[in-house]
């Protein structure tokens, strides 16, 4: 028995496996289903380096564009450069990293900081991400020939691709040639599984444990002077939702070095009162997701409904219009996209801000 070939055991295995998987799908009545062959492809739909799984489309560079302003530059600002929601996307890279396929940029110390196009190495990690999780609203509501044109806007934008530049599945692997930090990648680590790139297994740190001569542990502190705490404004109100980097709150007095860290809950926003005349605005609030960027009493992305209604105190007609065709350039340099709701909702909700918003 132990002299069966590697293979016919593997088969067997393979064998016992899916017969395990068939029975519990169908053995338990009422509980689960197998997947359809739709649904099965439905998930499906990740792109590999080598770009198996990606589906036939192309995009111009000006349809990217006009995808990018309508559904993108909301979060991550029209040229991709914003750092006010998410990190940026787009900035650091040189013609020559395009050459070399290193981004000079990543060992410069004096660099701001880090943008994707700078770190990222596969062109394929940026399409699938697009295609399964953008935009952030409505992940996989846009068509492959979108993907295509948003990735092609993005490399435009990188000085990958020029401003005509069309991008398809027939020549996406000649742009991954020219993707900046195409040799930025490395697969000498232990992280990576199997020894079908180098033959060898390698650890993932050369470094060599030193337990001698050590240097006392240091001891990291920053202060902010008094005459400066607050005078631009609370901190933790101006940083990024997301990330490991959140504002301190400069409202509260600075913790002395050496005091214990006190835990302090965050301040729940208001929310509109349960009444009649609010009910129906705030479902529709709900249903198009306006309270991802916007609470009643405090700015999140966009400004407070309050302070709308502090501005345009009975307009109902204009937050109407605004509603519906977005803008930018009010109340910071985020712009809000164009809304897909009927004029009737968008009516509903702006007689609600109008009148103060709950107030």
């Amino acid at each position: 028995m132990f002299r069966f070939p590697k293979t016919v055991i593997g088969a067997v295995l393979v064998t016992l496996c899916g017969a395990a998987f068939a029975q519990g799908a169908t053995g338990y009545p009422g509980l689960g289903r197998n997947a359809t062959p739709k649904e099965v492809a439905a998930w499906d739909i990740d792109v590999r380096p080598d770009f198996k799984g990606l589906p036939p489309g192309s995009g111009t560079v000006a349809k990217g564009q006009d995808i990018w302003e309508a559904k993108c530059a909301q979060c991550h600002g029209f040229f991709g450069e914003s750092g006010e929601v998410f990190s940026p996307l787009i900035g650091g890279v040189t013609q020559d990293d395009i050459k070399t396929g290193h981004v000079a940029n990543l060992r410069a110390t004096t660099f701001p900081g880090r943008t994707t196009f700078m770190k990222v190495a596969t062109l394929s990690t940026v399409w699938d991400f697009i295609n399964r999780a953008m935009p952030w609203n409505a992940p996989k509501s846009l068509s492959a020939d979108d993907v295509y044109a948003v990735t092609a806007f993005m490399l435009n934008l990188s000085g990958i691709v020029a401003d005509d530049f069309t991008l398809s599945d027939k020549n996406i692997r000649d742009v991954q040639n020219r993707m900046p930090n195409r040799n930025g990648m490395t697969t000498e680590h232990s992280l990576w599984p199997g020894k079908e790139f180098h033959g060898v297994a390698k650890p993932d740190t050369h470094n060599v444990a030193c337990m001698k001569d050590c240097a006392p542990e240091p001891k990291v502190a920053s202060i902010l002077p008094d005459f400066a705490r607050n005078a631009h404004g609370n901190l933790a109100e101006q940083n990024r939702l997301v990330g490991a980097q959140h504002g301190v709150d400069t409202t509260r007095p600075e913790r002395k070095v050496g005091a214990p860290i006190e835990v302090v809950a965050p301040v729940p926003a208001a929310t509109p009162k349960a009444d009649a005349d609010t009910k129906q605005p705030t479902a529709l609030m709900q249903k198009y997701i306006c309270t991802t960027c916007h609470a009643v009493d405090r700015k999140i992305v966009g400004p407070a409904f309050m302070d709308v209604a502090k501005k345009y105190p009975g307009q109902v007609d204009y937050i109407t219009k605004k509603i519906q065709s977005g803008g930018s350039g009010i109340w910071g340099p985020i712009p809000m996209p164009a809304q897909k709701l009927s004029e009737a909702e968008a009516r509903t909700i702006a007689t609600w801000i109008a009148g103060g918003a709950g107030k």
